[in-house]
């Protein structure tokens, strides 16, 4: 089972890509350090709500999008 923290870096990771934003590029639309958004990535920490909603409102997406669960594996995946 996937922790908070996990979901919060794989889906923003994800959203940013589909986003084919930079992380410096997201950081700038954000107000957020782009090294700080790395560790996100990473999981190397959590991140506030404040920060949530700082991404989430640069990405154009609802906060809850980071939370997420993964995609169902199906046979042979």
């Amino acid at each position: 089972m996937e922790n908070v923290r996990q979901a919060v870096a794989r889906n923003l990771r994800r959203i940013r890509g589909e986003r084919s934003l930079t992380q410096e590029e997201l950081g700038f639309r954000a107000e957020v350090n782009r090294s700080y958004i790395s560790d996100l990535e990473q999981g190397k920490y959590s991140a506030s709500v404040e920060i949530l909603a700082k991404l989430a409102k640069a990405l154009n997406v609802d906060p809850s999008a980071f939370l997420e669960p993964p995609p169902k594996r199906t046979q042979g995946s």
